[in-house]
């Protein structure tokens, strides 16, 4: 019987790289938050972007707290998507699909908000250009194929939300898209979720703080009785293999 532990998550957090969220949310203070929260899980995950990725990973070495690489994408159909891999390099090749595939256009920074990149230390490196808010030319299908055959997994994102869910924006979760979870906001509690969406609990949910300021972060979490920090093993969670699961709320 192998031994499982407890694992507290919170799987989205956007950093001063999202047009929308607040400059002081830097990589290197989300690290020193979470471990302040007591989550030994995070994940990094900026619209249509992973530029601030390594940095939190390098600003979490030594510390215990495991960063996982993520992503927020917009799909053509404007609802989000996360997607989450264990390392740099499967996160940078799904950054450059998206990248191809943004509408063209240049971030508006007094309408919209900077896109600071920074490094571990919190130095801004720059500033990027690119139109992050908007959606990419890609369709909610084709973004979960993707992140699938790079070998990361997929989360349909707040699902409760009136806008850029996949339910505000198909009217239901469409069965032929594979999600490996769905997303519960922090703002639903349990026992609503369970009376709006119970015909969706035959795939697993998890909750998530979506946090865009450093004091929302542990807003709220899930707990993961997996073996180690990966996305194997919360891969396994969702399927409740051999004792794994996934628990909030």
């Amino acid at each position: 019987m192998e031994t499982l532990r407890t694992f507290k998550a919170d799987l989205h957090i956007h950093t001063c790289l999202s047009p929308c969220a607040d400059i002081g949310i830097t990589p290197s203070t989300i690290v020193k938050r979470a471990i302040e929260k007591g989550i030994d899980i995070i994940a990094v995950t900026d619209h249509n972007s992973a530029e601030n990725t390594a940095a939190a990973k390098k600003a979490a070495e030594g510390t215990g707290l495991t960063v996982l690489a993520g992503m927020e994408i917009a799909s053509s159909e404007e609802a989000h998507i996360l997607a989450l891999f264990d390392d740099i390099e499967g996160i940078m090749r799904l950054q450059d699909i998206v990248y191809m595939n943004l509408m063209p256009g240049k971030n508006d920074e007094k309408r919209f908000g900077y896109q600071i990149v920074a490094d571990e230390n919190d130095v801004v490196l720059g500033f990027n250009k690119r139109l992050l808010i908007g959606a990419a030319l890609l369709t909610a299908h084709s973004i979960v194929k993707i992140i699938h055959l790079f070998g990361g997994l997929a989360i349909a994102s707040h699902i409760d939300r009136s806008f850029f869910s996949v339910i505000s924006q198909f009217g239901f979760i469409p069965e032929d898209i594979k999600f490996d979870a769905l997303e519960i906001s922090f703002r639903l509690s349990r026992e609503e979720a369970e009376r709006k969406f119970r015909e969706y609990n035959h795939i697993p949910w998890i909750s998530a703080s979506d946090s865009h300021r450093i004091d929302d972060i542990g807003a709220r979490t899930s707990t993961f009785f997996i073996k180690e920090p990966t996305i194997a093993e919360l891969s396994s969670a969702f399927k409740n293999i051999d004792g794994r699961k996934v628990e909030w709320g």
